[in-house]
């Protein structure tokens, strides 16, 4: 059974850091991407970063670029996100999810096949 377990989520002060890390097992796939996702109380879930296993190459939506930074350890099947510079606008649920052969790489919700649960991640002014 896939499962995608993500952790690390808390509460900080603006402008400090977190490292959030999503556990994958049950992953018999050799070809795939983990995004991370973040959902605002009363807004859509949206794209943050993603990264993919064939070659590591990454990608950031804009809001995030240069703060946070997306990395994999394939020995310990986790993905990592590393949060720096924290703004009160990134409180959210931090999921992470894969999507299996992707073609490219990108943050489109509808084509990523397998969620995490969430880990909240608040940010205090």
């Amino acid at each position: 059974e896939v499962q995608l377990v993500e952790s690390g989520g808390g509460l900080v002060q603006a402008g400090g850091s977190l490292r959030l890390s999503c556990a994958l097992s049950g992953f018999t796939f050799d070809d795939y991407a983990i995004g991370w996702f973040r959902q605002a109380p009363g807004k859509e879930r949206e794209g943050v970063s993603c990264i993919s296993s064939h070659d590591s190459s990454t990608y950031y939506a804009d809001s995030v670029k240069g703060r946070f930074t997306i990395s994999s350890d394939n020995a310990k099947n986790t993905v990592y996100l590393q949060m720096n510079s924290l703004k009160p606008e990134d409180t959210a649920v931090y999921y992470c999810a894969a999507e299996i052969k992707p073609i490219g790489i990108g943050l489109a919700l509808a084509l990523y096949d397998y969620w995490g649960q969430g880990t909240q991640v608040t940010v205090s002014a």
